[in-house]
């Protein structure tokens, strides 16, 4: 079965960049053909896509989020990582990873809790 984890501090100041690490086990990040993603939701809001990272290595982003955002990877630790820049207090969210197949979304990991204040 496939596990998704995510990581990173908890707490980030305005103006800094969030970076969270999506760990990935029992399933290779370079599988055909799955898309790593990551979602948030803030608080009292509906679920908000951010990117992804496909199998390929090809990086795709929110049109209203992608002139701070960048996913990448790294296959020898079979992990995707998220850094979103320049963060104010409307960033503050659940933030969850998930795999995509055609489809739609089977795997999610259980979402960390960010939130942006000084």
């Amino acid at each position: 079965q496939v596990q998704l984890q995510e990581s990173g501090p908890g707490l980030v100041k305005p103006s800094q960049t969030l970076s969270l690490t999506c760990t990935v086990s029992g399933g290779s990040i370079t599988t055909n053909y799955y898309y790593w993603t990551w979602i948030r939701q803030p608080p009292g809001k509906g679920l908000e896509w951010i990117g992804y990272i496909a199998y390929s290595g090809s990086t795709y982003y929110s049109p209203s989020l992608k002139s701070r955002t960048s996913i990448s990877r790294d296959t020898s630790k079979n992990q995707f990582t998220l850094q979103l820049s320049s963060v104010t207090p409307e960033d503050t969210a659940v933030y969850y990873c998930a795999r995509k197949p055609p489809g739609g979304y089977d795997y999610w990991g259980q979402g960390t809790q960010v939130t942006v204040s000084s």
